[in-house]
């Protein structure tokens, strides 16, 4: 049996010159790292901003999901407009990394 290779994406030198929107309030990293997708198993190395976003956008799908009432507690509609706001800055940014790790 042929052992399958793993998909890898790098990062775009193009994409180093991002900016995070004034409204993420997550941590800001220093440095990138390599992000896999849980469900494909491609992977994709992210700029620190990428990463931070990329984080804050999972952290919130996890609270949203865990929420009491789901998707349809009125609690969670800002977490809901953050996280719209998080993947549209991502893929407008790293359209690549985007389909990849969160499409």
């Amino acid at each position: 049996m042929k052992k399958q290779e793993k998909e890898y994406y790098g990062c775009d030198p193009k994409e180093t010159e991002q900016q995070l929107p004034k409204w993420f309030d997550g941590d800001v990293y220093t440095e990138g790292s390599i992000v896999k997708n849980p469900f494909s198993g491609q992977e994709y190395e992210l700029t620190a901003k990428e990463l931070s976003m990329y984080d804050l956008i999972i952290g919130l799908q996890l609270v949203i999901e865990s929420s009491y009432d789901g998707i349809f507690d009125p609690r969670i509609a800002p977490l809901q407009k953050d996280m719209a706001r998080g993947l549209t800055w991502f893929r407008e940014v790293n359209p690549k990394a985007y389909m990849v790790l969160l499409d």
